[in-house]
């Protein structure tokens, strides 16, 4: 039987509302601090040796002649917790943002960046555009933040600020990255292997829908009210699915697993072993989708 954390028993079933984080008091939350018992949200937790603590309580804990690194503040998968918890997330967003503007400026690079497994059945003239299969496999990143339409782009960045915040907040910077450029990457593979040769492909969408499954795996880890985000994933997918045009169903499919599977491998990692099981997930991630990269090139070559 899953056994509920300390602070989420006394409100499970009893009609009780979920208390709220002591910082932030607009976030319901069902864990509390191991030492004071305060609720805190995953921005606000520490893993400590048993449980989480607050921030409060690792200041305070960390001038008690312990060795540093006993005291220092650690993320719900073990990174450490940063001053401010956006910082990646708001570079990503610059990305996004700023080669919107290139390819705004100079629209030929559209062609030069975008996803493209193969144009040309057989070789292609000089001077005209190749795909992945010839040799480009810079595509299957470039693509990644690549937009040409404002409402394209203005979806995949509010759901890369909604989403991300609190996931970079949960993981720590570097595992957050991971984590997006990961599901991007696995969502461009499946792309290429499934998609028409000469179909161009292009968004942010597999790398968002990364964080979509991750987010749902923190809050089941968590035990939050799951439905509000699987409702919203499903409103998601069911256009996805019903409106194929324009739509390149494969990189939200392919970022979607990449992001549950990293993300479980992240917050369920045993604390002993955590940076083995949390690379090794992200390795085998990385591993699969240069796997289908390299089968759809054989096939295609």
């Amino acid at each position: 039987m899953d056994q509920q954390p300390p602070g989420d028993r006394a409100a499970a079933g009893s009609g009780v509302p979920t208390p709220t984080c002591y910082r932030h008091p607009d976030r319901e939350t069902g864990i509390s601090c191991t030492r004071c018992e305060r609720p805190v949200c995953p921005e606000c937790m520490v893993s400590a040796s048993v449980g989480f603590q607050c921030p409060d309580c690792v200041r305070q804990g960390s001038g008690t002649g312990h060795h540093p690194a006993a005291g220092r503040p650690r993320t719900l998968a073990g990174g450490s917790v940063a001053a401010d918890p956006r910082l990646v997330t708001k570079i990503l967003l610059g990305v996004n943002l700023a080669v919107f503007l290139l390819v705004t400026i100079r629209p030929a690079l559209v062609n030069d960046l975008t996803l493209l497994g193969r144009a040309w059945d057989s070789n292609p003239p000089p001077g005209s555009v190749e795909g992945v299969a010839e040799g480009q496999w810079y595509r299957l990143v470039t693509s990644m933040f690549l937009h040409q339409e404002v409402v394209h782009l203005g979806f995949n960045m509010l759901g890369l600020w909604w989403l991300g915040g609190q996931l970079e907040a949960a993981l720590g910077r570097s595992r957050y990255l991971a984590l997006y450029l990961l599901s991007g990457l696995a969502g461009s593979a499946l792309t290429y292997l499934l998609a028409a040769q000469n179909q161009p492909s292009l968004g942010a969408s597999g790398a968002v829908y990364g964080l979509f499954g991750a987010t749902a795996v923190l809050m089941r880890r968590m035990n939050y009210d799951m439905r509000p985000v699987l409702i919203l994933l499903t409103v998601n997918l069911a256009f996805t699915f019903f409106n194929r045009d324009g739509i390149a169903w494969q990189a939200h499919v392919g970022g979607l697993i990449a992001g549950v599977a990293i993300a479980v491998g992240m917050v369920h990692a045993p604390r002993e072993r955590r940076t083995a099981v949390q690379t090794g997930t992200c390795a085998l991630v990385l591993l699969a989708s240069l796997g289908i990269i390299v089968a759809r090139t054989l096939a295609l070559t």
